[in-house]
């Protein structure tokens, strides 16, 4: 249903921009309105989408979107309609392949001491550096976090925008990776060891 599709967007948009909203805990609910979504000039889009894809299809589709993108906050449907076959293509990829990814990922990054990695008594440490210079996934950080539970640390230790958009970025894209632990455990553990 076309309505449902929108909705569904409205609610991905606001899980990865609102600190408040959380995708999961209120169902993917919005407070939009059929007469709203009506009157929007890019209605087709989730009709055409609604037809093509099965519920889950759409929300992955949205969530790879969202993680793709450089600002949630400033992503629009209009970049979506251009870019989104592509970003969806890419991140199923990325996620299917999540193990090679991450061991990749893991390899360059753990070329030092796994606290040296973590250490940000002198700004960015290496993890968020490797992130922001596109050598580390999103994902990546996510297992980490998973593995390690840096992000509640660096929350304490760094105030700067730059990190509170990455931590905000793995704080809500967790719940949509279904990662086993003890799997990305062993990965590391032959990395560091």
């Amino acid at each position: 249903m076309p309505f449902e599709c929108y909705k569904t967007y409205l609610a991905m948009k606001n899980h990865f921009t609102k600190d408040k909203y959380d995708y999961h805990k209120y169902c993917g609910r919005s407070r939009a309105t059929v007469q709203a979504f009506h009157k929007r000039k890019d209605r087709y889009f989730f009709e055409k989408m609604s037809r093509q894809r099965p519920d889950k299809e759409i929300e992955d589709y949205f969530v790879a979107n969202f993680v793709s993108c450089k600002n949630p906050e400033t992503l629009w449907i209009g970049e979506i309609m251009q870019e989104g076959d592509r970003n969806y293509k890419q991140w199923q990829k990325k996620v299917q392949s999540l193990s090679y990814v991450f061991k990749e990922d893991a390899d360059s990054l753990f070329d030092r001491e796994v606290d040296e990695v973590f250490d940000c008594t002198n700004g960015h440490p290496h993890i968020l550096k490797r992130y922001l210079g596109g050598y580390t996934t999103l994902e990546t950080l996510v297992i980490c976090d998973r593995i390690f539970g840096y992000v509640k640390n660096f929350d304490k230790e760094l105030k700067d925008p730059v990190w509170e958009t990455v931590s905000r970025r793995i704080k809500k894209y967790q719940p949509f990776l279904n990662i086993n632990v003890p799997k990305y455990k062993k990965v590391l553990q032959e990395i560091i060891l």
